[in-house]
C-alpha cells in the first residue's frame, strides 16, 4: 500500500444564478393622462402665440396709454388737491394736451408733410451737392452715385414695397383706418387710466394680501411721482426745444425747417449724451452745401440754447425728478427702438425710470470697501485722505 496522500476531490461548482428579469408595464391610465397633458400644453402654447400675435398691437397701445396717463398724473393730482373732481381734472388736462396736438396738426400738419415729402424727393440732389462740396473742400473722391444708391430707394426696392402694399387704394385706406383706430384707443384708455387711477389701484390691491397691497401702493406712487414727472418734464422740454429750433431755422432760411426743428427738439431731449449732436448733424449737413455760413450759425445758436436748457430750463422743470445714468438711458433708447421702432425709442427711458425707481426703493446698497471708497484709483492717499490698498497676502 502506497504512503502517497490521497488527492482531495474538488467540490462540485455551483452554476451561476440567472438574473431575474423584471417586466415593467405602463399604467394605461397614467399614459393616457400624460398624453392629454402634453397635448393640452402644446395647444395652449399655440393659442398663446396666436393671441400675442393678434393682440401685440393692442397691448402696445395700452402701454402708451398708461405712460400718457402716468405722465400727466402730477398735473391731474395737483388739481384734485385743489378741490377738483378727478374726472373733470383729467378731462381738462388731457383735453388741453389733445387739443394742442390737434391744433398743431391742423396748422402745421400739411406743411410738415409737404416739407417731408420734398425732403425725400430732393434727397438725391442734396446728396450730390453735399458730395461735391466735400470733394472740392477736402480733396476727397467720394462717388456721388454710390452715395445716392446707398441712401435712397432703388426702383427695384420701390417695386417690392409696392407689391407688398396689397389692395392699392384699398390698402391705403385700411392703413389710415388702422391709424385712426389706434389713436382712438390711446385717447380713450389714457383718459380712463388717468381718471380711474385710484379705483384701478384699489381693484388690483384687493386681490392681494395686506403686505403685497403696500408694495402695490409704493410702486404706483413711485411710478407717478418720479417716473411720471420725469416723462412730463421731458415732453415739455422737447416741445419747447422743437418750437425754438424750428423758429430759428425758419429765420435763417434752413431748408425743411419744420421737420428739422421737430427732429432736433425731440432727439436732443430723449436721447441722452449724443442726442444733441445727432439732432444737429442733420440740419448742419443739409445747410453745408447750400450756405455754409448757416451751419456756423446753427452751431453757435445750439451752443447758446444748450446753456439755457442746462442751467435754466432743466433745473426749473426737472428739479424734483429722478436722475438716470446716461449709459443706461442710451441703452434703453436703443433697446426700445429695436423692439418697437421710433416710438419705442421714446418710451424706453420712461420704462427705465420706473424700473430704476422701484429698484432704488426696494434695493439694498452696501458700504464700499476702502479700495473703492477712495476718490481716485491712482491718487495719493495723503492728498485724498484715503487709505492705501490692503495686501490680501499679509
Amino acid at each position: 500500500m502506497s504512503d502517497m496522500p490521497l488527492e482531495a476531490t474538488p467540490p462540485e461548482s455551483t452554476p451561476p444564478e440567472r438574473p431575474t428579469f423584471v417586466t415593467i408595464g405602463l399604467d394605461s391610465h397614467w399614459l393616457r393622462r400624460a398624453l392629454v397633458v402634453v397635448f393640452a400644453a402644446v395647444i395652449l402654447w399655440q393659442l398663446l402665440q396666436w393671441s400675442w400675435g393678434a393682440l401685440a398691437g393692442f397691448a402696445f397701445n395700452i402701454l402708451l396709454s398708461f405712460l400718457i396717463a402716468m405722465s400727466f398724473d402730477p398735473l391731474i393730482s395737483a388739481l384734485v388737491r385743489r378741490g377738483w373732481k378727478r374726472g373733470l381734472a383729467t378731462a381738462l388736462v388731457l383735453g388741453i394736451v389733445y387739443l394742442l396736438s390737434a391744433g398743431f396738426l391742423v396748422l402745421f400738419g400739411s406743411l410738415f408733410a409737404q416739407q417731408l415729402g420734398q425732403l425725400v424727393s430732393t434727397l438725391p440732389q442734396i446728396i450730390t451737392e453735399i458730395v461735391t462740396w466735400l470733394n472740392g473742400t477736402f480733396g476727397l473722391s467720394i462717388d456721388a452715385a454710390a452715395a445716392i444708391e446707398a441712401a435712397t430707394l432703388t426702383p427695384e426696392q420701390l417695386g417690392v414695397y409696392a407689391s407688398q402694399w396689397q389692395g392699392g387704394i384699398l390698402g391705403f385706406l385700411t392703413g389710415v383706418l388702422n391709424i385712426f383706430v389706434n389713436v382712438v384707443i390711446i385717447v380713450i384708455f389714457s383718459f380712463y387710466l388717468a381718471a380711474d387711477a385710484p379705483q384701478i389701484r384699489r381693484t388690483i390691491a384687493s386681490w392681494m394680501p395686506h403686505s403685497s397691497q403696500r408694495v402695490v401702493i409704493t410702486v404706483w406712487d413711485i411710478a407717478i411721482e418720479k417716473a411720471g414727472a420725469f416723462v412730463l418734464s421731458k415732453i415739455i422740454l422737447a416741445t419747447l426745444a422743437s418750437v425754438v429750433y424750428s423758429a430759428f431755422f425758419f429765420f435763417i432760411g434752413v431748408p425743411f425747417w419744420l421737420p428739422m426743428g421737430v427732429f432736433v427738439g425731440f432727439v436732443s431731449q430723449f436721447i441722452p449724451m449724443i442726442g444733441t449732436y445727432i439732432g444737429l448733424a442733420v440740419p448742419i449737413v443739409f445747410t453745408l452745401a447750400v450756405n455754409p455760413l448757416n451751419a456756423l450759425w446753427i452751431v453757435i445758436f445750439a451752443t447758446a440754447y444748450q446753456q439755457v436748457d442746462t442751467y435754466l430750463l432743466t433745473p426749473r422743470l426737472a428739479n424734483k425728478v429722478m436722475s438716470l445714468n446716461s449709459g443706461l438711458s442710451l441703452a434703453a433708447v436703443f433697446i426700445g427702438a429695436a423692439l418697437f421702432g421710433p416710438v419705442g425709442a421714446i418710451i424706453g427711458i420712461p420704462l427705465l425710470a420706473i424700473v430704476l425707481a422701484v429698484a432704488e426703493t426696494y434695493g439694498r446698497r452696501y458700504d464700499l470697501v476702502p479700495e473703492l471708497a477712495r476718490p481716485g484709483e491712482y491718487e495719493d492717499p495723503n492728498v485724498t485722505g484715503g487709505q492705501p490698498p490692503v495686501d490680501p497676502t499679509r
